[in-house]
């Protein structure tokens, strides 16, 4: 099939080379000229603009986006969208917020323009592994894009889960579950790391956890993968970033009066990361130094 992708980062670049190696036609486009070159390198036709983009494809069309959600997302779909035509379709494989999904599908619905929210999930594993796509969506449009779909997941790796928005809204529970559980997998080596006096060797517990353990998981094959790099991970900073699904989960989960302590906390955490020093902390020293005489530490 011949589509065309608009967002060359590292994701949407190894889903080029993912699709023309399984023998799709790929028109890519980026705002850098450049990155689209790398693109035309690994067997794309490359587009100088938007407009070109959708000149290069024959309707009805078939474009996927893979841009940042909010702003970059509303403004390429839109821009898009007034240059197709009625029959085609357009594909948002981003991380955009679900709600977001619903009112871009109601948008493209009155101009005749078929619309499909996929999450996907692989990261830059993906061009090896396969994606995991999570499809929000009519079940004819899902068929008629399968073949793409088919080429880029894995065995089993792709699913229409419901109507549109569901796509990114089960890839934004998906992405609220991954933080909990990067941030057990980070306490618990925590606490291993600092029994000094056993001596641990954290890379070799990452192997044999994912020997049967109950615990083992990709995760944790990348953890070995991190500590055989650099066993004390001295290099890295202990800052944490979040993508926005962390507090949309726990957003809904407010929204529906679901209790969801631990996604809440794991989100919470990272915002604790981003403080060189934190108030609350202090504050907490002050008090209890108050209250209790308790020592408090003072800077040099």
């Amino acid at each position: 099939m011949k589509l065309g992708l608009i967002g060359l980062g590292k994701m949407g670049m190894n889903m080029v080379e993912r699709l023309v190696s399984g023998g799709h036609e790929v028109v890519a486009y980026a705002r850098t000229p450049a990155t689209v070159q790398q693109a035309v390198a690994k067997g794309a036709e490359g587009a100088s603009s938007l407009q070109d983009l959708v000149n290069r494809l024959e309707s009805p069309r078939i474009v996927w986006l893979m841009v940042p959600s909010g702003k970059a997302t509303d403004e390429t779909l839109e821009a898009v969208a007034a240059m197709l035509e009625k029959g085609d379709i357009l594909i948002d494989g981003g991380n955009t917020f679900y709600k977001d999904s619903i009112r871009h599908a109601a948008f493209l619905k009155e101009l005749g323009i078929a619309f499909l929210d996929i999450g996907t999930s692989g990261g830059i594993w993906g061009l090896k592994v396969g994606y995991c796509m999570m499809a929000g969506g009519e079940q004819e449009i899902y068929e008629k894009v399968f073949p793409i779909l088919k080429t880029m997941a894995p065995e089993d790796g792709c699913k229409l889960v419901g109507p549109n928005g569901a796509g990114h809204f089960v890839k934004m529970v998906h992405n609220g579950i991954e933080y909990a559980m990067l941030q057990a997998y980070a306490e618990g080596f925590e606490i291993m790391n600092g029994k000094k006096e056993f001596n641990l060797d954290l890379q070799a517990i990452s192997h044999l956890w994912n020997q049967g353990s109950v615990v083992r998981s990709w995760l944790l094959e990348l953890a070995e993968s991190a500590f055989e790099k650099e066993p004390g991970l001295e290099s890295i900073r202990g800052y944490v970033e979040d993508s926005g699904e962390g507090r949309w989960t726990v957003a809904e989960a407010i929204e529906q009066n679901i209790p969801a302590p631990v996604i809440t906390t794991s989100l919470l955490q990272r915002f604790r990361s981003r403080q060189e020093e934190s108030f609350s902390a202090k504050m907490i020293a002050a008090l209890r130094n108050e209250f209790g005489g308790h020592a408090v530490k003072k800077h040099d």
